[in-house]
């Protein structure tokens, strides 16, 4: 795991039982050591935006895989965070079928970070 992974020791306030505490970065998967952990987190945060957006509506699963063109099973993996067949490309185009814009941006990294990131920003209509 990485450094963003800490683990410290807290008193549960009864008596002698400690509980391992964990406190996490800004990527669950990076601290977990997962390969391609940019990219999860982005699938990630796309399928909670598709979520929001089907709840908003008030959709079904069997209505929403209508609009997304997709077996209702599909969006149960979609509610479940099941992503592993949904790739980028595809959660953009759900995105679009329920109406929403995507804007990829491509930038130099800051001098300050020693890599390139790969980053989601889910704007407040979609949440």
């Amino acid at each position: 795991m990485r450094e963003a992974l800490r683990k410290t020791r807290r008193s549960t306030g009864s008596g002698d039982e400690e509980q391992a505490v964990y406190q996490a970065g800004d990527n669950i998967f990076a601290d977990l050591g997962r390969p391609n952990a940019d990219e999860l987190l982005a699938k990630a945060e796309l399928a909670r935006a598709i979520r929001h957006l089907i709840a908003a509506r008030g959709l079904t699963q069997a209505i929403a895989a209508g609009v997304l063109g997709i077996s209702q099973p599909d969006v149960s993996n979609l509610h479940r965070g099941r992503l592993a067949g949904f790739s980028m490309e595809r959660l953009y185009r759900f995105l679009n079928s329920l109406g929403q814009d995507v804007r990829i941006v491509v930038q130099p990294k800051p001098r300050s970070r020693a890599r390139a990131t790969v980053r989601t920003l889910v704007r407040a209509g979609a949440r």
